[in-house]
């Protein structure tokens, strides 16, 4: 894999206080590719997708890409979404492009119909997120996502306080429209082993470092023992 299509992390750290969440991360992303973190609650994987997006600065180590520092260009898709309600689903979407400044309104709508048209969102355009279902503001936050033309999508937990038909149908969705839209998609999640099925690596974070990195069906097979002991009991409920 080159330079220029890997997304390099180099020594990652971050402490709060005297508490280490991140003790110097080492991973190389394919762009264009599908990542998972998985891991226990509280080990730092959120932590891990803002200091990679920008969100939260890292005490030390770097973020590389196509020989430049920092990511490319990259969206942050949040737990709950986190849709305004005071807002229309044509004005959440354009939100990011208007805080920006920099693209003119003949330019934002265009934009913006032509996602709500590519997820089939629409008849939705003057609705509120309070008058959409759950499936529906996952895309419109997804739309959001897309709005800015990112290479890359950060999904923290995207299928939180979902049913198992639900949470399929998320995972689905982000399937079907990374592979329409091209973006590299990194991901936390705890849907073990659900998420296997669109991921092409899984990363396993536990105690500050990544302790696994492969394939999902090199998992069982190639992990260590403490990671295959982590995964027993979530996989045997299956």
């Amino acid at each position: 894999m080159s330079e220029a299509a890997t997304l390099k992390l180099r020594g990652l750290r971050k402490s709060f206080g005297e508490q280490v969440v991140l003790g110097g991360i080492d991973l190389d992303i394919p762009l264009g590719s599908h990542t998972t973190v998985i891991g226990k609650s509280g080990t730092g994987k959120s932590v891990l997708l803002k200091c990679i997006s920008g969100l939260m600065e890292a005490d030390a180590g770097t973020v590389t890409a196509n020989g430049s520092e920092g990511a490319p260009p990259c969206s942050y898709m949040f737990q709950q979404n986190a849709l305004f309600d005071s807002m229309t689903v044509e004005e959440n979407i354009a939100l990011p492009l208007r805080e920006k400044g920099k693209a003119k309104k003949a330019e934002i709508e265009k934009r913006v119909s032509s996602l709500l048209e590519q997820l089939e969102l629409s008849a939705a355009r003057k609705k509120y997120p309070a008058e959409l279902s759950g499936g529906m503001q996952k895309r419109v936050a997804l739309a959001r996502a897309l709005v800015t033309n990112p290479e890359i999508i950060l999904f923290d937990e995207p299928t939180t306080g979902l049913d198992p038909q639900r949470k399929y149908r998320v995972f689905d969705m982000i399937r079907s429209y990374r592979k329409r839209f091209g973006f590299t998609v990194i991901m936390v999640s705890h849907d073990v082993p659900e998420v296997f099925e669109i991921s092409d690596r899984i990363a396993w974070l536990d105690g500050g470092e990544i302790k696994y990195w492969g394939t999902p069906d090199a998992l069982l097979s190639d992990s260590p023992e403490d990671l295959k002991l982590f995964l027993t009991p979530q996989l045997s409920t299956e």
